[in-house]
């Protein structure tokens, strides 16, 4: 294979991201969103999985609770249509679920899809990174310029005082 064709985007970065939500601490993807990206039957993504379940730990997929499903569904707004098709609680998959799924599905799209989704997930731990980053040195400039911004701004005020004090009033006296 070509490494031209390796670099094609079949997913776009916005739509994988959009589909990663937080559940115990953890980033994970949605069985059926997995599956309309590697353009499969949820079904079938799940069959897949069951039966190869030794390969997929509580650290790699996961079902959620009741009541974890009714908060996805209440952030996605699920229409009447898509309802039908929830019948069972959702699996979610960890970005090593999300690895371990080329392999199991086996096919062309599940590894280019798998490839972006993993790319993705990577970007998202360097933008979470960088963001720390830019918060930690922002607390410390704070922590830095703190005293001195107080000292100016008490300074602003004693002047504000000392102009309102000196001014004469205007307007007329009883």
């Amino acid at each position: 294979m070509s490494q031209a064709k390796k670099e094609i985007t079949i997913v776009p970065f916005e739509r994988i991201i959009n589909r990663i939500f937080l559940f115990r601490g953890k980033k994970v993807m949605i069985d059926r969103d997995l599956a309309e990206l590697y353009e499969v039957e949820t079904r079938i993504l799940n069959q897949a999985v069951r039966r190869n379940f030794d390969r997929f730990p509580s650290d790699f997929m996961f079902q959620l609770s009741k009541q974890e499903t009714n908060v996805w569904k209440s952030q996605i707004v699920i229409s009447t249509a898509e309802k039908k098709g929830l019948r069972k609680r959702p699996l979610v998959f960890t970005e090593q679920g999300v690895a371990m799924l080329s392999s199991v599905l086996n096919s062309e799209r599940a590894i280019q899809v798998n490839i972006q989704i993993i790319r993705t997930f990577t970007k998202l731990r360097e933008l979470l990174a960088t963001n720390t980053k830019i918060r930690h040195k922002i607390e410390q400039m704070e922590k830095k310029y703190d005293s001195k911004l107080r000292q100016v701004f008490d300074i602003l005020k004693q002047l504000l005082m000392q102009e309102s004090k000196t001014k004469p009033q205007i307007g007329f006296k009883k």
